[in-house]
């Protein structure tokens, strides 16, 4: 299935003029598909939440299953060791795959307490992880912490909570430096940003997307430091530290997104995993590593 798309994007976001890209559906038929990363093996990891599944997509070979995780795969990452991370959001807590397929539990409390249902999660190339905690529909009904939480866990696996939220935080992102943390708030309809020293602390909360239409999302970041968010589309901004974001464009697709990712070994394709299917658009612009 493919469809063209108008997509008005400044000269700002890319080198040529993309008045035009073409979205192309890659896999259908899924339950609710989320969490997708880019392995540096070559392929697209992705969750299909709703049947504990992960799903592996191969250039050329097509969709297949990976492994069957029963905690609620939601989220995912890798760190620059190709080691996998993943948010578990009924057993409520985050998992590492080491390469031999050995699963460590890396976070499942805070202050002795259960964590609500962890969702979204990124790795800074220093071995920093950052990872949201909210709760959407029954998950409210047996949290144990009285706040949604954003998390850092450092290299040595101490728990850091980064901020408290009354609102819920939901997708995660790093800048190209990362020294910039991006947290979308669902509730608010905005993204939140943090500023991150060498240590990974996290320190000047601040809004830097506001007023987003549709439930903010998956976060990702280009190579040029552009904010992509998935809510009612893909809308991209170009932030600003001296005002607001601006709105570069827009990457309308056939279901409401739930989240993205840069891949394709080229790293200039975006993924967009939404509801029951998996898009991917060629956009000549490369996505932040370590994604």
């Amino acid at each position: 299935m493919r469809v063209l798309f108008a997509l008005a994007f400044t000269a700002r976001v890319f080198a040529q003029d993309f008045s035009h890209i073409e979205v192309q559906r890659v896999v259908k038929d899924l339950h609710f598909a989320e969490g997708p990363v880019w392995s540096y093996e070559g392929f697209l990891l992705f969750s299909d939440t709703v049947v504990d599944k992960l799903h592996k997509l191969t250039p050329g070979a097509g969709d297949a299953v990976y492994a069957e995780r029963a905690g609620g795969v939601i989220g995912n990452a890798y760190d620059m060791e190709g080691r996998l991370y993943t948010c578990e959001f009924r057993e409520r807590r985050v998992t590492r795959t080491l390469k031999n397929g050995k699963i460590e539990v890396l976070a499942s409390r805070f202050e002795g307490k259960r964590f609500n249902a962890p969702n979204d999660i990124v790795v800074r190339r220093d071995g920093h992880v950052y990872f949201t905690d909210p709760a959407f529909g029954a998950q409210q009904d047996t949290r144990e912490l009285d706040f949604y939480g954003v998390y850092h866990v450092t290299p040595k696996g101490e728990l850091e909570l980064v901020a408290k939220w009354k609102t819920r935080p939901n997708g995660i992102a790093l800048s190209p430096n990362g020294r910039t943390l991006y947290v979308s708030d669902s509730d608010e309809r905005s993204v939140r940003g943090y500023d991150l020293d060498g240590k990974g602390i996290a320190s000047k909360e601040r809004i830097v997307v506001d007023k987003i239409s549709g439930v903010p999302d998956g976060l990702r970041t280009d190579e040029k430091g552009n904010l992509y968010v998935a809510a009612k589309r893909v809308y991209v901004y170009a932030l600003s530290n001296n005002g607001p974001a601006k709105l570069l464009g827009e990457i309308p697709v056939g279901e409401t997104p739930s989240n993205i990712a840069f891949g394709d070994p080229d790293m200039q394709t975006l993924y967009i995993t939404a509801r029951t299917s998996v898009y991917r658009v060629r956009l000549g612009v490369k996505g932040a590593l370590p994604y």
